[in-house]
């Protein structure tokens, strides 16, 4: 982030827009009161981007890569032997 900048309040006052532009670009502005510091101001930290927030959900493994480039294959239902569910399940409601 680089060394913060020390300002007193009353240069602050009269050149707000140069501790602006330090924090804008990414240092932190340290406030002081007769040479005392009493407040800092810093940039804000910045949401992650979408790469970022892939790569946490990989590394928390709620994502998994994929294996190939390209458009995904079209999904196709799959077949599933045995009888069918409602059968199934009829046939665990029935009584015994």
């Amino acid at each position: 982030m680089g060394k913060p900048l020390r300002i007193g309040l009353r240069e602050a006052n009269q050149r707000f827009s140069k501790a602006m532009k330090a924090v804008k670009a990414g240092k932190e502005v340290i406030l002081t009161d007769r040479g005392k510091p009493i407040a800092i101001i810093k940039p804000l930290a910045q949401p992650p981007g979408p790469e970022q927030v892939i790569r946490e959900l990989e590394a928390a493994g709620v994502l998994q890569a994929a294996t190939r480039r390209g458009p995904m294959p079209a999904w196709r239902p799959r077949r599933l032997r045995g009888a069918p569910l409602a059968q199934t399940v009829e046939e665990e409601r029935e009584p015994r």
